[in-house]
């Protein structure tokens, strides 16, 4: 059976496969669990309830440096008292204005979840120690536009165990890439929609993970100084990420003339036993997490999802003549990975 990219060779303009949204966690060694923090207080002499005591500097530390970078460079820090909110609208209206060169884009300020430490007495044991909790603190969203991924953003809460998350687009690195090398491309949203799609899939191809770690490392000294207090680095762990492949059609024609049947063979022919196939799993008795099929229509296009647990791979017509086919994963921890073990001592 013929591919559907060799059917249709002669009406498809370009082919390409990269990441897309990508959102990384920074976590400090040693200080990201409670008991790692209990054992820091005790070594430093520092009494469990004097904990708030012993962050709050931490707190101001955070919020002293927001203020600089946002004097260094011209920007404001606005404070979002709505949560429905859209930073990315926001930021879009910005850098119409500024423009979208390199360098400090904008700062939000949003008082949010995090996760944190309570003390806590056990009056059976005797023994006093930190708790892991849910608070809220207020949290910086330092916005850039960078040289290697192009438009992301550092979360950054004001207290401990200050957690980063770092978001980029594949999509917006690639295209990057791609100016840099001095090919022209041109991107609507998140897709590359004209350029040298060959180059574009070589570049996609050579992910260089140290250096994307070395510009982690750079962001979390950038907007999170109070590592030099703890003496560590950053732990860097994939949140969520998107892979995506486009087929470019060089009409919206070509695409909708056999986009429905597509949609409609994909609600009939695949069964949940197929969707954990395409996941590299196998389906048994005992799973009871969320599976099966989700058919969208709404006025930008028509979408097909197929789902199994925290990860999902979908289909829609982006623009009417891109055809994304896109697996996201909500848990990375759904696949069997290797890792190094990482000792505490």
């Amino acid at each position: 059976m013929a591919l559907l990219t060799e059917t249709y060779s002669d009406q498809i303009s370009g082919i390409f496969s990269c990441y897309d949204r990508i959102v990384i966690q920074g976590t400090l060694p040693g200080f990201c669990y409670a008991g790692g923090m209990t054992q820091h207080l005790h070594a430093n002499n520092i009494r469990i309830f004097d904990y708030p005591q012993f962050a709050e500097p931490l707190r101001n530390q955070i919020r002293c440096n927001a203020e600089q970078l946002a004097k260094e460079n011209a920007v404001d820090i606005q404070f979002l008292s709505n949560r429905k909110e859209r930073k990315e609208k926001l930021i879009k209206k910005i850098i119409e204005t500024r423009g979208d060169h390199p360098g400090l884009v904008h700062i939000f300020s949003a008082m949010e979840s995090c996760a944190s430490y309570k003390p806590w007495h056990d009056k059976q044991t005797h023994k006093t120690y930190l708790k892991p909790t849910r608070g809220k603190c207020l949290h910086y969203y330092f916005y850039f536009i960078d040289e290697l991924l192009g438009l992301c953003h550092v979360r950054v809460p004001t207290w401990c165990p200050f957690r980063l998350q770092i978001y980029f687009n594949g999509h917006s690195r690639i295209a990057n890439l791609l100016e840099h090398d001095g090919y022209s491309c041109t991107v609507i949203e998140n897709a590359l929609v004209q350029t040298d799609f060959d180059v574009a899939q070589q570049l996609s191809d050579k992910l260089e993970v140290e250096q994307i770690h070395h510009k982690l490392d750079q962001f979390a000294k950038l907007c999170c100084p109070v590592t030099e207090q703890f003496d560590r680095c950053y732990h860097w762990s994939v949140m969520q990420i998107e892979y995506a492949t486009d087929i470019i059609f060089k009409s919206r024609d070509h695409l909708q003339a056999i986009y429905q049947d597509l949609v409609r063979n994909a609600v009939l022919s695949v069964k949940a036993s197929d969707i954990a196939t395409f996941l590299g799993r196998k389906l048994h008795q005992n799973y009871q997490d969320e599976m099966g099929n989700d058919l969208n229509t709404r006025i930008c296009g028509t979408r097909i999802k197929h789902k199994m647990g925290p990860v999902s791979i979908k289909m829609y017509d982006k623009f009417g003549y891109i055809l994304r086919i896109e697996t996201t994963v909500n848990d990375v921890s759904f696949f069997k990975h290797y890792r190094k073990v990482e000792h505490r001592e």
